[in-house]
């Protein structure tokens, strides 16, 4: 039997022998299409409407015979290609970390330790150990199991699960050709399914596409993501002003050759208004700042699975968190034993291991930590058990208490209608069977047939043990020395079929209570005062008694702003009345995962935005019917891990908090990009459409808008993705999820911003017209002041509220390399003479870059005084 098996002298692969598999073999996943190379990218850049533009214009160019002007437009296309790869570049780095990350988790056994490793990183010949709902990560043999059902349907089509059997035959070839899946009782799992009960230990033969799943893995990879709702708004955007924009263009186009007779430079003027005015950064900037934030929140140890969850984040106004292992540390220690008199039938007094941490358990508890460790698995993980386990091995090592030589026959499991589980021992001797139970107090006490009277004592006793923030548990014994009924076989027992098929058939003793307590994480008080200066709501749901979940309540500070609402009371509410009841509920106890969903539904009904954490099975519905569904990492089932949108790496409340704080930052630093970007299109467009119009010289040719695109992709790009979230980030409310990403007010400030710039290099570009400073002076006196003007819009930019010297002093590395690299080039384009005749720009004295200074400077006060007035 699985249990019988001990897992400690299975040695499993050495590690070194795992990597060379690993290496020889390839990873265990389905090929994917998505990876890309560095000339898929290049090839993506190629295809890119500014790339092709500049094409065209080197093209024109070299059919006008001006060589110069075609080469160095050349070079522009080679430099706007290097930071389109980088960028790229650095998003398939951040995508592949993730995906690293993102991989269904294996335990295995290696060098003789139990170790959980991506199952990506699982190879041929690894031992698994499989429990309820796990996600089978390979191809393998059974080598033993209990009670293993296995869900299938993904490769059979077949609703209901199927019963697992270990492998018998100690022969086999290897590697060994699995034989297709389906059917009942045989030893083979397979990579891709879901075991819905019981525990296993499988031998992984096929790894990868020689899995079931990989001969159909093809399939998956033709498959596309569905894009987020911010990506459908921004390709709606980018559409309109694509249409607008090439309207214009062609406008541009006639109306220059039909009043200036020279169709080949309306053209270049056409294309010209094209590359000022095609959104095309657009799109590519979603892409990257969710692509990277999905990174940088993994970071903070929660991992992002759909990335939508990224732009949800900031719009968290309900967090629905467990007590156990998210508030609490899920390292459990027994506090309390509180032994039953079974003769007087009430219970003995209580012995509190705190007061008493040096001294023997006296004789009456023995009893009571001996059945809770013959209740619980022989090699624990669950934390509860592990305390029984540890309990015994501290007091009871020396004494007839530890049965390391019985046998178990058989397991009674938890079920939802009944929270208690049985083992069944037969002892060293063979002639008599013994069971131990433990579970819900009120479980093993209908298993005990407790009166009315016992109940109330009963009820008593577990509330003063609750109030002082204990998770308690009964435990029973049962015994099978009487001869068994007179359908079942004689005693003794050898035959599984002997057995009763339920926990009720036993005649149980109760035995008495454990209280287990559980820390509270030390970061978890200060990330819930966060939560409340954010105003996000706390809502703890958990299994535990009222008195247990409002003794926690207060150690963490979760406001407790009316009554307490049991898993029993929800059962008995209509949706309607529990709706009406929710929002003045935070704590819920003695809540089943079942009644999760009904909770969320509930909270999403009376217009919530609501996270959820769960981890297991029964949690799944919930965590998709959230907005955010968060998983454990840690402790989390597979099952619970895929359905949700983020995974706590390391279980704990805090990191929840700044995985909000980090999709608040993120969805500003979006803001700030696209307000950028809107605004700095404006002035550009607007000096490329209206010389053509008025028949003044033109201003902006295909070389100067190249040039402002080494400024402008990586500023929305790079600089304003990393820039550090703002100080009042958790000091306000939750963002509005319908507000699009332009709002009325920010749709404004931006277009007023573009305005404004416009405006001044408007009129210096006139001045220096109607002085007959000639178009060269213009130009240069122009393009300079644009140049100035656009550095400082993203110097206004970077801050949502003024500027100040913290603003300047942030660590953005990126920030400076830009503003240096935009000046640096400026000068060269000034005063190198051959860049200088290239740009078609006259020397500008030092007075003259005072006048463009000084109309920066202006432009930057135009800025903070839009911010002001939001």
């Amino acid at each position: 039997m699985f249990h019988q098996l001990n897992l400690n002298a299975i040695a499993g692969l050495p590690e070194l022998q795992a990597k060379i598999r690993l290496k020889r073999e390839g990873f265990n996943e389905l090929p994917s299409s998505k990876q890309q190379s560095v000339w898929g990218i290049a090839w993506e850049v190629i295809q890119d409407p500014i790339f092709l533009l500049l094409v065209a214009c080197g093209g024109i160019y070299t059919v006008l015979g001006d060589m110069q002007e075609a080469l160095i437009l050349l070079g522009f296309v080679f430099l706007i290609m290097g930071i389109s790869i980088y960028q790229e570049t650095k998003t398939e780095r951040a995508l592949e970390a993730l995906q690293d990350l993102s991989s269904p988790r294996a335990l295995v056994i290696r060098d003789g330790q139990q170790k959980r490793i991506a199952g990506r990183e699982v190879v041929r010949g690894d031992i698994v150990v499989l429990a309820e709902g796990d996600r089978i990560p390979a191809d393998a043999i059974l080598l033993a199991c209990t009670n293993l059902c296995v869900d299938e349907s993904l490769l059979t089509g077949e609703s209901l699960p199927v019963r697992k059997q270990e492998w018998e035959s100690k022969e086999k070839s290897s590697p060994f050709a699995l034989p297709s899946p389906g059917g009942d009782n045989l030893p083979f799992v397979y990579s891709g399914t879901l075991v819905v009960q019981g525990q296993g230990i499988a031998q992984v033969e096929a790894t990868g596409s020689r899995t079931e799943i990989g001969k159909i893995g093809r399939a998956l990879q033709r498959l596309e993501p569905e894009p987020t709702a911010l990506q459908k708004e921004m390709n709606r955007l980018v559409r309109n002003l694509a249409v607008i924009g090439l309207s214009l263009c062609a406008v541009v186009v006639i109306v220059y050759g039909l009043t200036r007779g020279d169709w080949l430079k309306g053209f270049l003027a056409g294309i010209t208004l094209a590359m000022a005015i095609l959104p095309n950064e657009f799109p590519v900037v979603i892409t990257i700042f969710l692509a990277l934030g999905a990174w940088r929140i993994s970071q903070k140890q929660v991992l992002t699975r759909r990335v939508g969850a990224v732009e949800t984040l900031g719009s968290t106004t309900v967090l629905c968190v467990d007590k156990t292992g998210t508030l609490t540390l899920n390292q459990m220690s027994v506090q309390q034993l509180c032994p039953w008199n079974t003769g007087a039938k009430f219970p003995a007094s209580t012995y509190d291991l705190n007061l008493h941490e040096r001294e023997p358990l006296p004789e009456n508890v023995h009893q009571l930590v001996e059945f809770s460790i013959l209740a619980s698995q022989k090699d624990p993980f669950d934390p509860m058990e592990k305390a029984f386990k540890q309990l015994g091995e501290q007091f009871l090592a020396d004494t007839e208490h530890l049965h390391n030589d019985w046998t178990l026959l058989r397991e009674y499991p938890l079920s939802p209608h009944l929270l208690a589980m049985s083992h069944v021992w037969q002892t060293q001797d063979g002639d008599n069977c013994v069971i131990a139970a433990k579970g819900a107090p009120e479980a093993i006490a209908d298993l005990c047939h407790f009166s009315s009277e016992q109940m109330q004592l009963l009820t008593a006793q577990i509330s003063q043990m609750a109030n002082e923030g204990l998770r308690v548990l009964g435990v029973a014994k049962a015994s099978l020395t009487e001869p068994p009924p007179p359908d079942l076989p004689p005693h003794p027992i050898l035959n599984l079929d002997c057995l009763p098929d339920g926990q009720h058939d036993f005649a149980f003793e109760f035995l008495g209570l454990v209280g287990l307590a559980d820390p509270v994480r030390p970061t978890v008080p200060q990330a819930i005062q966060e939560c409340y200066n954010a105003d996000i709501r706390v809502v703890m749901i958990t299994g535990d008694y009222p008195g247990t979940a409002q003794n926690i309540a207060r150690k963490i500070g979760l406001m407790q702003w009316g009554e307490i609402i049991t898993g029993s009371e929800v059962d008995r509410m209509n949706d309607t009345e529990l709706q009406r009841r929710i929002p003045s509920v935070n704590i819920f106890a003695r809540v089943v995962p079942e009644q999760k969903l009904r909770i969320v539904n509930a909270l999403k009904a009376n217009g919530e935005i609501v996270a959820m954490t769960g981890d297991g099975v029964n949690d799944a519905p919930a965590l998709k019917s959230a907005h955010i569904g968060i998983a454990m990492g840690g402790r989390g089932t597979d099952v619970a891990r895929e359905s949700a949108a983020l995974v706590l790496l390391d279980d704990d409340f805090s990191s929840i908090v700044q995985a909000i704080q980090m999709g608040r930052r993120i969805f500003d630093n979006l803001r700030k990009a696209m307000a950028y970007l809107l605004a700095i299109h404006v002035p550009i467009a607007g000096m490329s459409l209206i010389p053509v119009l008025f028949k003044l010289p033109l201003v902006m040719l295909p070389v100067h808008v190249a040039f402002l695109h080494l400024i402008i992709d990586p500023a929305c790009s790079v600089v304003l993705e990393a820039e550090p979230a703002e100080k009042n980030v958790m000091n306000r409310p939750p963002r509005n999820p319908q507000e699009p990403i332009f709002g009325r007010s920010n749709l404004g400030v931006a277009v007023l911003q573009g305005i404004g710039i416009l405006a001044i290099i408007l009129i210096i570009f006139l001045i220096s017209l109607y002085r007959g400073q000639g178009e060269l002076d213009a130009r240069a006196l122009t393009f300079t002041t644009l140049i100035l003007a656009n550095l400082g819009l993203i110097v206004s930019d970077r801050a949502s509220t003024r500027i100040n010297l913290a603003t300047l002093k942030s660590p953005n590395t990126a920030f400076w390399w830009v503003i240096g690299g935009g000046l640096v080039f400026l000068w060269l384009v000034l005063y190198v003479p051959f860049l200088r005749q290239l740009f078609r720009f006259s020397f500008l004295h030092p007075i003259d870059l005072v006048i463009c200074l000084a109309a920066g400077v202006l432009n930057i006060f135009w800025f903070e005084f839009l911010k002001s007035r939001k």
